[in-house]
Formats: structure tokens, sequence, C-alpha cells
């Protein structure tokens, strides 16, 4: 990942969301989520960051945004949650909506985005109360008609970047062949399963695994 040593976050964002990026830079967006996972106040920073960028008169930069906020939520775990659950961030997420603020200069696009990403949590993360009542009141004033139809994978369930084509091994294929290794006498056999554990170990410990370990 280059430039990686020193990143802040706010440069990390700032590639993320650019406005002149063709296409959700997922490089940039997992910088983004592995930075606040090492910095002591990496939610606080992230989510004041992030909601700026919500707020963004250009609608590409908010889709961004809030494509790099769902991640977050997915990667970050419950540090992350209890700062997006405050009243603090989720009054600037109602800002987006409703038309008491921004909501007459908000895109549709990122106005339904948020309404999605609001419901979907009030089902992932029950504890975290705030965010419920913030969607309930949206629903009260009229603003939320209908709950959205969103997939299941929009719950928080983890949607990493695809999967490079062909891979060497899936996860059932390493499973047998450690077995297969582990139960072999030949020393050879199992320096190769002690490798192919800590490659194991490796991938289960990588940003996309991140998001319910805290739970």
């Amino acid at each position: 990942m280059a430039e990686a040593e020193g990143e802040s976050l706010e440069s990390w964002l700032n590639k993320a969301t650019n406005p002149s990026n063709r296409q959700e830079d997922w490089e940039y967006i997992i910088g983004f989520c592995d930075q606040i996972n090492k910095e002591l106040e990496g939610p606080q920073i992230a989510v004041r960051l992030l909601a700026h960028k919500i707020q963004s008169p250009q609608e590409w930069e908010a889709v961004q945004a809030l494509t790099v906020l769902e991640a977050c939520m997915k990667n970050c775990g419950r540090r992350f949650h209890n700062e997006v659950g405050k009243f603090r961030f989720l009054n600037e997420l109602i800002k987006v909506v409703s038309p008491k603020y921004l909501g007459d200069r908000v895109s549709e696009k990122v106005k339904t985005k948020v309404i999605e990403l609001l419901y979907s949590w009030t089902l992932a993360l029950p504890e975290e109360s705030k965010i419920k009542d913030a969607y309930h009141m949206l629903k009260r004033q009229g603003i939320v008609q209908s709950d959205p139809l969103i997939p299941v994978d929009r719950t928080l369930i983890p949607s990493p970047p695809p999967r490079p084509k062909n891979p060497v091994f899936d996860d059932e294929e390493k499973s047998k062949l450690l077995a297969k290794l582990l139960k072999s006498k030949n020393p050879d056999d199992l320096q190769e399963a002690n490798k192919l554990i800590k490659s194991m170990v490796k991938e289960v410990s990588g940003p996309w695994a991140l998001g319910w370990r805290s739970r």
C-alpha cells in the first residue's frame, strides 16, 4: 500500500473519498479502517471526519464516505459502534436527510443510503439504543415512510472486495490438507502444516475479520 507509513486518518479518508475516484478505492477504505484500529482515539476522530465528508455537496464524495462508514462499522468493532451510536454523530446523519437542515439540498441517492444504514444498524446493533431512537424519530417525522428493503448482507455482515480468481485453496480445502499433513509422520509434512497454520491465522486476523470479534 503506497505511502502507508505515517498516513493520518484524514489523509486516508481524503484518498478514500476523492471525488476524482472512478470507483470505490478499497485500498484506502481498508487503510482508513486499519488506522482507526491502531489509534487510541481513532473512532472519535474518524466519526468527526466522516460527518464532514457525508455532508459534502458533491454526491460522489458523500456516497464514498457512506461506503467508508459502512466498512468501519463492519471492521472497527465496538469502540467505533459506540461513537456512531452517540447523539453527536447521529445528529449529523439526521441533518443529511431532514428538510430542516440539508435534506432539500442532498441527493436522493445519499439520503436513501443514510436511511438504509441507520435501519440496518437497528437490526444488527440493538444494544446501540440511540441509533434506534434516531431512526424511529425519522419515522415519526415522516422522513422515513417505511422500512427500506435491504439485502441481508447489508446488516453488518462483512462484504469484502471480490476475492482473486482461482485461489490456490478455499478454506475447506485448506482444512482438509491441514488434517492430512498433521496425521503424517514425515517431518517435512509437519513443517508444511506449521506454515499452513500460520497462513490461515494471518488471513483470519486480516482487516475483514475484525468486525465482530468484539461482540
